[in-house]
């Protein structure tokens, strides 16, 4: 299937690992040119620049002047970067500071890069902005009080954006995974490591107790959202705005 995706231009923030790195590979695959932005770089995103259609560019998007040059100029925009710290203390522990940088890189980063493109997919009358989100956005957990509110406002954000902007061409959709196989959940440090040094428990056991709360029995993979992501994007998704997809194995049950 051919998705329209040669010689786009796309930008995809939290680039260097996981669900960012997965969109990189596909969106390159499919022909588009990809500034892939991220805090410190990959040695999987410096061999994706070989290829001649990457371009890998330093950014703490936390930073309200930490813009990127070429955002003006993209076609596409992948709002992926975010970041999730399991809340074992209950909500009291958690702290302004800790609301404040929770909601800046999981919303605000997403508020920012959006104002930098629209004004370029305004002139050229045509744009896709595809953010991942979260099933956490319908699905509150006191475990990640703080992530799931954030990533409601975000979801929100992006239905509103979709109103206002559909008119002028520019599309807006959102995607929502429930756990998937990358270091944020597996990792060292991740939520299944953190969960299983707060209880006791073992960080195996911790992964495989959220994998059996799908219908599927596993976690997404990267690749798999990052087609998803993909095919948003691209102009077989043309009349799609304003949409939600979620990709969780069917972990949300309700319509």
């Amino acid at each position: 299937m051919d998705l329209g995706l040669t010689g786009r231009r796309a930008l995809v923030t939290g680039a260097s690992r996981g669900i960012g790195l997965a969109v990189v590979t596909a969106l390159a695959a499919e022909g588009a040119s990809v500034t892939a932005v991220s805090r410190s770089g990959s040695a999987e995103l410096k061999a994706l620049e070989e290829t001649g259609r990457v371009v890998s560019v330093l950014a703490d998007l936390t930073d309200p002047e930490a813009l990127v040059a070429t955002a003006s100029d993209v076609d596409v925009l992948v709002n992926n970067v975010g970041a999730v710290k399991p809340r074992t203390g209950g909500f009291l522990s958690v702290t302004d500071a800790d609301w404040a940088a929770t909601l800046e890189i999981n919303l605000l980063s997403a508020v920012r890069m959006t104002r930098a493109v629209l004004p370029g997919m305004l002139e050229r009358g045509a744009g896709s902005i595809v953010t991942v989100s979260s099933v956490n956005a319908v699905l509150p957990d006191p475990l990640v009080i703080d992530y799931s509110a954030a990533k409601a406002a975000l979801s929100s954000f992006c239905k509103s954006l979709s109103k206002e902007y559909g008119p002028a061409g520019i599309r807006v959709n959102t995607v929502s995974p429930g756990p998937v196989a990358t270091s944020l959940w597996l990792g060292d440090g991740g939520i299944a490591a953190s969960v299983a040094s707060a209880t006791g428990g073992d960080p195996k056991a911790v992964a495989a107790g959220a994998a059996g709360d799908s219908v599927t029995g596993r976690f997404t993979r990267p690749e798999e959202v990052a087609a998803l992501v993909v095919f948003l994007a691209g102009d077989q998704a043309t009349n799609v705005t304003g949409s939600d997809f979620t990709i969780d194995g069917g972990l949300v049950t309700t319509l």
